[in-house]
């Protein structure tokens, strides 16, 4: 936990909520507020319903609690904020103070969060050809359905593609790095985890990997408090057995989970360790116009952009086009696009649009909820932009 340790949630929350100088300097950042133009959808109105919940000057109604729900999480209003508000940490002790919303889907929540099952359940579904009727499934269900946006989002395996043979760790490889898999990224992701494991041990990192289980993310951020602590038990457990000075997650969407559970460990993007022995790497020519898509857990929680670009720009001929920020998130958001679909589909065209703006021929995005989202966009809006994680890219061209 960060922040004030001795004081019960409802201080907590208090006092993190006076640090708000009320500038307004978070509302052109934020996704929500550009949505919908109200102050309650903004950084600046969701600090003033936390600070009156927590003073118990207003009962947790659903139309109030609905505004905290339909935060993102993005953390870009923390990037521009002068004076310097914990909103994240906010966020998350306020949820956890109201507890999950009574809509959420647990079922399906509970269904991604186990990787066996997701994995069988994925299996089940290439056996049954789900991909090439999905859409006509889904549409018979309410748009607001998140079983609707589960299907939407099903993979066809239609990006998979050839890895280099991953090098065996060199005798002398130091130092040693523990890869988290996580629980959707290692189904649905588990190529770039491969990619990952290859990039690091061609740089000269010793790799282990961890057992593949759920990070408390969907729990933390929706107010889950046992199951999020739980989760990290299991983290903390899982990185004293792995006997490593570092650890990364190929999906950026983990990492701030991971570095609240274990507070002063190294924890970070693999392309941050890989730039760091960039000069070991060898890429092959790839004269191929890519949109590199940055999430919003890249920029503001790995702060591994510059990093991501100076590898990708070592592979000679690749043009490299940045999907323009705004807009500020595609809306997947964790289980936000399966929470709140509509919305996020909405987030999800203006990012799709700009895509189109740069005419490309790849997509990149490290964020696999973020690729699957707009991916099941593209299905709708007849683009066919093939799609990787850019790990996946680079091992593909790596000069073994």
């Amino acid at each position: 936990m960060t922040g004030m340790p001795d004081e019960k949630p409802p201080l907590r929350i208090a006092s993190l909520a006076d640090q708000c100088v009320q500038c307004g300097l978070c509302l052109p950042a934020c996704p929500t507020y550009a949505l919908d133009g109200n102050e309650a959808e903004s950084p600046r109105g969701r600090i003033a319903i936390a600070a009156a919940l927590a003073r118990g000057e207003v009962e947790p109604t659903a139309s109030l609690r609905e505004h905290l729900d339909h935060c993102l999480g993005c953390l870009n209003c923390e990037r521009v904020c002068p004076a310097n508000v914990q909103y994240g940490e906010l966020l998350v002790e306020t949820r956890a103070l109201l507890g999950p919303a009574p809509g959420r889907p647990r079922l399906l929540l509970a269904l991604i969060k186990r990787p066996a099952l997701w994995q069988f359940a994925s299996r089940l579904a290439g056996m049954l050809g789900l991909a090439r009727w999905k859409r006509r499934l889904a549409e018979r269900l309410p748009p607001a359905s998140a079983w609707r946006a589960s299907l939407e989002t099903l993979p066809d395996g239609s990006n998979e593609a050839a890895l280099p043979t991953s090098p065996a760790d060199a005798p002398s490889a130091q130092p040693g790095v523990a890869l988290f898999p996580g629980c959707v990224a290692s189904v649905e992701d588990a190529q770039a985890q491969q990619a990952a494991i290859t990039l690091l041990r061609a740089a000269g990192y010793r790799v282990s990997l961890l057992p593949a289980f759920c990070c408390g993310a969907i729990d933390l951020h929706g107010g889950e408090a046992k199951g999020a602590e739980h989760a990290a038990q299991r983290v903390r457990d899982a990185w004293q057995a792995a006997g490593a000075q570092s650890l990364v997650s190929i999906t950026p969407g983990c990492l701030g989970t991971l570095r609240r559970a274990l507070p002063g460990v190294t924890v970070a993007d693999p392309v941050t360790l890989l730039s760091e022995r960039a000069d070991q790497l060898r890429f092959h020519p790839l004269a191929r116009r890519i949109a590199l898509h940055l999430p919003c857990t890249q920029v503001n929680v790995a702060r591994s952009e510059s990093a991501l670009l100076g590898l990708l720009r070592q592979v000679p001929e690749l043009e490299v086009k940045l999907v323009p920020r705004p807009p500020h998130c595609c809306g997947a958001a964790g289980s936000h696009m399966l929470e709140f679909p509509q919305r996020a589909a909405r987030l999800r065209d203006d990012t799709l649009e700009q895509i189109a703006s740069l005419a490309p021929q790849q997509l990149l995005s490290s964020n696999i909820g973020c690729r699957l989202h707009l991916a099941a966009g593209m299905d709708q809006s007849g683009r066919q932009w093939p799609h990787l994680h850019p790990l996946t890219l680079l091992a593909q061209q790596l000069i073994s």
